[in-house]
Parts: C-alpha cells; sequence; structure tokens
C-alpha cells in the first residue's frame, strides 16, 4: 500500500544522547530489540544534540555521515533509538534510499512476529494500525493522488489518502469489537474464579527478567523462555497448587520496557488486565541488571497507567545465582513479606515464594469471609 524502500535483515542503528539518564542502557536495549527482531547489525551512529532536527530529526550533517554508512555497509534498513515524526521518517527515506523504522515500528515488528494467539495476533494489528494511521498524514505524498471508482475503491474524487484513512478506521472498529468480546469472556472466567475463591497471580515485570522460567518451574509448564526480548506475548494461566494453601491461579503477562509505546499498552489493555484484576502481583526483577532499578521503575509506570497501582505487589529479585546473592525474604513495618531473593533457575529460594503465597492466601480468605459477613 505504500510506496516506500523494502527493508531487508541488515541495518544501522542510530541513537542520539540529547543528556538523558540511561543513554547507554537505551543504546544496549535497541541493540537486543534488533536481534530478537532476527535484525544483522552493520553498525551504529552516534551523535549528541541538545533537541532533534525538524527535518532529519539527527541534523543534516549527521543525515549525510549517516547516508555515507548505509551506501558502505550496503545495509537496506536504518533503526532509529528514538520515535520519529511522519515527515522526518519520509525525509530520511527519500536521502537513504533505504527503508527507516524508529523505536516503537521496530517494537511493533517485534510483537507481529511473536504474537501467537487468535487475540495476541488481534492486539498487535491494532497496535500496528494505530501507529499507521499516524504516518498517513504527511508520510508518503502519493496518498494524495485522487481515485476515482465507486463502491470500495472510494467515490469519484476521493483521494487515495481519504480511501486509506476510511479502511483504517473501518478495521480498527473491527479489531475492537473483536477484543472487546473476547474481554468479556475473560472477566466472566475471573467472576468464576472469584466465586471459587481462588486466588489469582500475575507474574509482571521488565522484558527478559525471568517470569516465563518462573511460570515455567511453578506450573511444571513449557512456555517459551528465551534469552531475548518479548519471547513471550500472549498471556498464558495455569493452576497452581501449594501445600497448606490449596489451589490458586497463575499468569504469564508480556514483558514491559523502557518507552513503551502506547499504541501497545492500549493495545494490550484487555491482556493486561490480568494484572489489575489480580489478587497479588509478583513483580519479577533481574537482580544481575545494572539498570534494574530504572526498570522496577518503568515497570510500576506501566503499573500504573493500566490501573493496576493498588494492587498488592511483592517484588522478586530474580537471577541471584549470576550475582552470588544468597536466597531469602525481607518483610514491611506490617510484617508482611515484601521482597524475596531466588533463583528461578536454579529453583534456590523458591520456598520463601510458597511461604509468601500462602501468607498472602491466608490473608485474602481472612478479608473475604469478614466482607463476606457484612453481605
Amino acid at each position: 500500500m505504500l510506496d516506500r524502500p523494502e527493508g531487508s535483515g541488515d541495518a544501522i542503528l542510530v541513537s542520539i544522547d540529547f543528556g538523558e539518564i540511561g543513554y547507554e542502557e537505551s543504546l544496549e536495549e535497541l541493540k537486543q530489540l534488533a536481534i530478537s527482531a532476527g535484525i544483522k547489525i552493520r553498525g551504529v551512529l552516534e551523535g549528541n544534540r541538545d533537541r532533534p532536527d525538524a527535518k532529519y530529526f539527527i541534523g543534516s550533517g549527521k543525515a549525510e555521515e549517516l547516508s555515507e554508512m548505509v551506501k558502505a555497509t550496503e545495509s537496506r534498513a536504518v533503526v532509529f533509538n528514538h520515535d520519529l515524526s511522519p515527515s522526518q521518517q519520509r525525509n530520511l527515506e527519500r536521502l537513504l534510499e533505504s527503508r527507516v523504522a524508529d523505536r516503537t515500528g521496530l517494537i511493533l515488528d517485534i510483537f507481529a512476529q511473536r504474537a501467537k494467539s487468535h487475540e495476541g495476533k488481534l492486539q498487535v494489528e491494532l497496535a500496528q494500525l494505530e501507529h499507521l494511521s499516524t504516518r498517513l498524514i504527511r508520510g508518503w505524498t502519493h496518498l494524495e493522488r485522487q481515485k476515482g471508482g465507486i463502491g470500495v475503491r472510494g467515490g469519484p474524487g476521493e483521494t487515495q489518502l481519504e480511501l486509506d484513512r476510511r479502511m483504517l478506521r473501518i478495521r480498527v472498529k473491527q479489531l475492537r469489537e473483536k477484543l472487546l468480546k473476547l474481554k468479556q469472556q475473560r472477566g466472566m472466567q475471573r467472576r468464576s474464579r472469584k466465586r471459587s475463591q481462588v486466588m489469582s497471580i500475575s507474574l509482571v515485570g521488565y522484558t527478559n527478567a525471568g517470569k516465563s522460567t518462573l511460570f515455567n518451574r511453578l506450573t511444571q509448564s513449557k512456555v517459551l523462555a528465551a534469552d531475548q526480548l518479548f519471547a513471550t506475548l500472549d498471556t498464558t494461566s495455569r493452576r497452581l497448587y501449594i501445600p497448606e494453601a490449596g489451589p490458586m491461579v497463575i499468569s504469564d503477562t508480556v514483558g514491559f520496557i523502557k518507552h513503551l509505546p502506547h499504541a501497545l499498552v492500549e493495545a494490550f489493555s484487555a491482556t493486561l488486565e490480568e494484572s489489575v484484576q489480580a489478587d497479588l502481583l509478583l513483580h519479577i526483577v533481574d537482580t544481575a541488571s545494572t539498570n534494574r532499578d530504572e526498570q522496577i521503575t518503568q515497570v510500576n509506570k506501566v503499573l500504573s497507567e493500566i490501573g493496576a497501582q493498588e494492587v498488592s505487589q511483592i517484588l522478586v529479585m530474580n537471577q541471584i545465582d549470576r550475582v552470588g546473592l544468597e536466597a531469602g525474604l525481607e518483610r514491611d513495618e506490617y510484617g508482611r513479606i515484601c521482597k524475596i531473593l531466588i533463583s528461578a533457575k536454579t529453583g534456590d529460594g523458591l520456598q520463601y515464594l510458597e511461604q509468601a503465597l500462602k501468607e498472602h492466601q491466608q490473608r485474602l480468605y481472612e478479608y473475604r469471609t469478614s466482607e463476606a459477613a457484612y453481605i
């Protein structure tokens, strides 16, 4: 539909330091995202600026330098560690004669590759169309050409831009309706669990923190747990039985990331609602990450965006085997377990996690019993 240069598996990465904290970690994350998308990195262009350039984002001088890199490496794609405006993306593609993607576009591509379930695919398509709708205004001038004809091709004199916008609106509406039905079905399942007094647990955390590894360890499942960003997209729920506590339901959700595109947060709101409706959140943290404090902040930011900030949360410091820490737990001023140190890979410290689940189950049972007494 769009007259744009075709991309390939080889790409140049572009990252500009605007003086923000965590620049090096952001660049390393971009590299991991590119690898996760199956991209072969042919080079990295870095620079420093006070603010983005209106035309090329990186300035005309850097744009020419980038053009030379693209020609020298014969790369057919360029990926920016930033969000580009439609006009900036258009101008760069004209200059470079290569496909240009921004950070949001790259993440959307990864999600499109990884979504397996019917709902996951619908959510990704919705996010892609929402992102594409912002590119139709000034991104591609050929869309302004008029089209004749009747029906789906547009009325007499309807421009290609108007036609594409209309087709997008129709498809977005269809996707939202389908996702709403799936959301309602999941709501019925949750109400059934509530009536049966089954505690629901949701695993949340930064992508690649080890959520799926822990999920597999606890439930004896075989959910994909790979050392890559966004290895798992679709929410998976399993029954979990803890001695002296009884049955529970635990869900493994999509991982979060810094600057997670808002379109994805919105599109995945139905899936992320498992976190909002959970009785307990296990916030999984990669203890070995040098940027773990920032990752914790980013996860809590997304949780706040989806309305899950009030759900009880336990911090699970995972991968202690990589940093030589001992398993253990910490309690808050009320005597409740608030932090656990474990290794999902080796199983070290899982007894503390089971203890935390049993204690929370007991408090939840007492709360529900007292609540029922007033009904």
